[in-house]
């Protein structure tokens, strides 16, 4: 990933290099960062298309790129829309879950040994070898049933 080069905190000497990836960002930057943050995106949520909200409907600009003048086929994309968005707060979620448990928003489970999650494998003792045919509900060819 790319870092600027420089502070992002000059008064603290906080580098942007010394931030990492992931949740563990938010442990690093300073709180006036936060708020400066927080504020920015304020002001930039205020000004512009607030009006719309008002006097019309909201992303309606006009043009009909992603929507559509048949108000059945606008419904249909209004629809995937809702549900991508809902698929991707999931992922994100997912990752937020995963970023905790390995320190890697992409993960690499093999560095957390203390999965509870892990069952199968892994080289120690502790864990049971894999085997399909005393799994519940195997059926032929392996010979459960």
């Amino acid at each position: 990933y790319y870092k600027f080069p420089g502070f992002l905190s000059p008064s603290l000497g906080v580098k942007f290099s010394d931030v990492p990836n992931g949740l563990a960002a938010f442990s690093k930057v300073p709180a006036l960062g936060w708020v400066q943050i927080i504020f920015f995106a304020g002001i930039v949520e205020g000004s512009f298309g607030f009006n719309d909200y008002k006097s019309g409907t909201p992303g309606e600009y006009g043009w009909k790129v992603l929507t559509s003048s048949d108000p059945a086929e606008k419904t249909k994309k209004l629809k995937a829309e809702l549900a991508n968005g809902r698929l991707a707060m999931m992922a994100i979620i997912g990752m937020f879950f995963q970023d905790g448990l390995t320190g890697s928003a992409w993960g690499d489970w093999t560095l957390y040994t203390a999965s509870p999650l892990r069952f199968f494998g892994g080289g120690s003792s502790s864990y049971k070898s894999f085997d399909p045919a005393t799994e519940l509900g195997v059926q032929e060819p392996i010979g459960f049933w």
